[in-house]
């Protein structure tokens, strides 16, 4: 019977693998700075937004108080 996991004798077929291995490390790294990087620019643009809306609903609050 055959066995269920092959570990090979010459290790040197371990080699590729691990190369793999690390470049989807690596490339799952670079995906996750692209995103994290991206989530940042809009949290600003967001907050901006919001900065700006509570501004004009301050602004129309005074008005409406002032008539």
């Amino acid at each position: 019977m055959m066995e269920f996991l092959y570990f090979p004798e010459d290790k040197t077929e371990y080699i590729p693998a691990f190369l793999a291995l690390a470049i989807c490390i690596l490339l799952a790294y670079i995906a996750f700075r692209i995103v994290k990087k991206y989530s940042r620019k809009q949290e600003e643009k967001m907050k901006a937004f919001e900065q700006q809306v509570l501004k004009r609903l301050d602004e129309e609050e005074n008005d409406e108080s002032r008539r």
